[in-house]
This record gives structure tokens, sequence and C-alpha cells, in this order.
């Protein structure tokens, strides 16, 4: 036995014991620079570093920071067939769901005082409606810690409802992705969501409503593929990756060495194919500047929709009245 826990100088064996009040998440290790940072600065900054690394945040933060007063309805998403194809795996596709519930269970309940909004979700997506700078508009996120963000089923029936919901409502529709791509074990499945999202934005345009898309990292695979780069404007967080594959991939497929910054969004800015990086604390009034040039008079009108009431997912579009005859 080692001869300090036999030595009994008062106060000694307490000083040498370790403390088990000390939180486990106290700290929070910047992946730019290195430094260690302090988990509540983080929360003041929106899990920006001083670094300036845009660390992945939950639905519940984004919506916090968008939503005027931090209030908001959240929509229900329809329920979908789990495990449709039996997919076999060293571990069962249930027991991935099960586990990705539990996960992200435990962080709402961490992240959510007492009061707060609810949100309703049950896979990587979760929807609400509510004001940005005072105009109407659905919001949808991605959720990455929900087994990486993957494209399935209930990722595609959820932007389906969220994107009527803005037709409904007459509201702008803003969808902030965050993804791996296609979920693998719902394979083709999986795929056809693409064009299922496709067409509900078509509907959205059809309305005369604004769709746009916050990128945040990172966004790859089919959901880059398809509605994460079909919006009328995209903006993206600094230094997020966005792409279909990754940089090794193609670097072995091509054989040459790519060039720096490859595939983030400062040098996709330069290439066009995003139109604004935005630092994540200053997203809210950036957003709020281009829904009030691109979201109708009509809409941003809070006569025109009432008061905020809580929405439901199979809310249809409204009707167009017809001209009554002479």
């Amino acid at each position: 036995m080692n001869w300090l826990t036999n030595f009994r100088t008062p106060g000694l064996k307490t000083f040498l014991s370790p403390k088990k009040d000390t939180p486990d998440n106290l700290w929070v290790k910047c992946p730019k620079s290195g430094e260690l940072v302090y988990r509540s600065d983080l929360e003041e900054s929106w899990y920006v570093t001083p670094a300036g690394a845009h660390l992945r945040i939950s639905p519940r933060r984004r919506f916090r920071l968008f939503f005027d007063d931090e209030r908001w309805e959240p929509i229900p998403l329809p329920p979908v067939t789990q495990d449709p194809l039996k997919f076999k795996d060293d571990k069962a596709y249930p027991s991935r769901l099960k586990a990705a519930k539990a996960k992200i269970a435990g962080r709402e309940k961490e992240e959510s005082p007492e009061g707060s909004p609810p949100i309703a979700q049950d896979d990587c997506m979760a929807a609400a409606f509510g004001r940005v700078n005072g105009k109407p508009t659905v919001i949808l996120v991605q959720d990455f810690a929900f087994m990486g963000g993957s494209l399935g089923m209930a990722a595609g029936e959820a932007f389906i409802a969220a994107a009527q919901m803005a037709v409904a409502r007459k509201a702008a529709f803003v969808v902030c992705t965050a993804s791996g791509g296609a979920r693998m074990q719902e394979g083709t499945l999986s795929l056809m969501q693409m064009p299922r999202t496709t067409l509900a934005i078509s509907e959205v345009r059809d309305a005369g409503l604004p769709y746009l898309v916050v990128l945040t990292d990172p966004t790859s695979g089919g959901v880059s593929a398809s509605y994460a780069m079909l919006g009328d404007v995209h903006i993206a967080e600094p230094g997020a990756m966005i792409a279909f594959s990754g940089p090794r991939v193609i670097e072995q497929t091509i054989r040459e060495k790519l060039p720096e910054g490859f595939q983030r969004s400062e040098f996709l800015r330069e290439k066009g194919q995003v139109d604004i990086v935005c630092d994540r604390r200053e997203l809210k009034d950036t957003l709020g500047r281009l829904l009030a040039h691109l979201l109708p008079k009509r809409a941003s009108d809070k006569s025109a929709i009432g008061p905020v009431k809580a929405p439901s997912a199979d809310v249809p579009a409204p009707k167009k009245e017809k001209a009554k005859k002479a």
C-alpha cells in the first residue's frame, strides 16, 4: 500500500484525494488553436472560439440564435417506418436509432431550462416556426449529432413538412445543413429523398417565398448534391467544409495535390458557389436583411398571419378563391 494513504496527518488525505465535484465538460479544446476555452465563455459567444473556430451546435441553440426573443413554435414532423430494408450490420439499425435518440434526449435535457420552448425531434431534423427580425420564418435544422445528420426517409419527410408549413404560413423557408450524406442503412430509399426535397423547394418558389440555406460544417454527400445547393442565397459559416466527397478521395482519384483551403467556405465563395461567408454571431442580422428584401410585403405584414400559433405538419396550403361570375 502506498505510504501516502497510510499517512494520517490532518488535511493531507483531503488534499491528495481527487475532487469529485468538478464538471467533466468544464473546458473545450479549440480545434483551430488548441487552446482550452471555458464552456461558459463558449455559450456566451454561440460556440465560436477566440481563434474563430465555429463549433457544432444543437437545433435548440440554432433556434435561440435566429428567432426573435428566443420564441418559436415546434413543427410536428411525420413519423416514418423504421428499418424498412431490415438492414444488417455489426449493430442492428434500430439499435443505432435508439442510441442516437437517447443521445439527443440527454442533450436536450441539459440545454433546455424550465419554461423554454420545446423541440420536436425524432431523427436528424428539427423544425420550428417563428419570426426573424419580425419576418415570419420556418427554420429547419439538420443535427449532425444524430447519426452524422445522414439523409434518410425521416429527414426527407421533415423537409417536405417544413416546406409545406412555410407555404401555408406564407413564411420564408430557411434550412441549416449539416450532414455526412445519405443514410446507408436505408439504401435507395435514402437517395429518393433528393428529388423529393427538390420538388418541395419548387412548391416554396411557386408560392413566391424565399428559400435560404445556411451551410455549416460539414455539408457533404447527397445533401450538398440536392437541397443544400438550391437556395436563393447560400450563407456559409467560416471554415465550414462543403463538398460532395472528401478531399482524400479526390486526391486519390485525380492523383494531384488539392489547393489550400479546398472545399472550405472561403474557397467556395471565391469560386462563386457560396454567396456569403458570415460569422455565426452576425447570422441573424444578415438573415434579417435578406428577408427584408426577399420576403413579399404581404407575408412580412404581421397582421397578415396573426399571432404565432402551434403549427401542424399536415396543414394544407391556402386555396385560391375562384372569381365570382358577374
